[in-house]
């Protein structure tokens, strides 16, 4: 078994026994231990009383950080013509037609979000197998199947996030980085866990929201209170 460093281990012990605490101390307690020489990213993760194997439990949907997530994101725009002109003044990093579904399927993907102009689907969907795994399928539910492609890309630059419960009913998502002011990070998190508590499910049942914790890319988690993550 690997020898833990001291870092790890005094994390470990710092973070032993602390459960269920307040948003403001689980978000210092995170901060002050993500020691890494890069700025790790703080994660939040939430595990909901749904099962999204069936449709009318499904959890999605898109939030716009107040404060950003300290993420430069690299966006794809399939859009032809005007829009796709629209996509790269506001700031498209990568726009095309065929062309970028070419490239795709060549398993070349340098974008973190793909934007399409509803148009463009049927282009798009070819590409299913290549962008649904990765979560970077268009989606109109979550507004990247849009004519607005301007607002989209804005909306992507400047710090939305988008959610997806996975099979085990848990949403994660990154939430800003340990750089950022303890005050930002609160402000984020309750904004993210706002977000995946009104994109409740008709078929949810009995406790929806049941659990909140956050950790930073190479520390430990804890749990946090979910009345103070939800003000109920």
């Amino acid at each position: 078994m690997a020898k833990l460093g001291k870092r790890t281990c005094a994390a470990r012990e710092a973070f032993n026994g602390k459960e269920n605490l307040s948003v403001s101390e689980a978000i210092e307690l995170v901060k002050g231990y993500a020691s890494a020489k890069f700025d790790e990213t703080v994660e939040v993760a939430l595990n909901l009383g749904v099962d999204p194997r069936h449709a009318d439990q499904m959890v999605r949907g898109t939030v716009n950080l107040p404060n950003g997530t300290g993420k430069t994101v690299r966006v794809a725009v399939f859009a032809r013509g005007e829009k796709a002109e629209e996509a790269k003044k506001a700031g498209a990093d990568i726009v095309g037609a065929e062309d970028l579904m070419e490239t795709v399927q060549s398993g070349k993907i340098e974008f973190e979000r793909c934007i399409a102009t509803p148009d463009m689907m049927p282009v798009v969907g070819r590409l299913g197998k290549v962008l649904g795994p990765r979560n970077l399928m268009p989606n109109p539910k979550v507004g990247t199947v849009t004519m607005d492609v301007a607002e989209a890309v804005a909306a992507a630059k400047g710090g939305q996030v988008q959610f997806k419960v996975e099979k085990a009913g848990v949403v994660h998502a990154g939430i800003g980085k340990a750089s950022f002011d303890a005050k930002a990070l609160e402000e984020n998190l309750l904004a993210f866990v706002d977000a995946v508590s009104k994109a409740k499910p008709a078929g949810a049942k009995g406790t929806y929201m049941k659990k909140v914790a956050i950790s930073s890319t190479m520390g430990p988690g804890v749990s946090i209170d979910v009345a103070s993550a939800t003000g109920n």
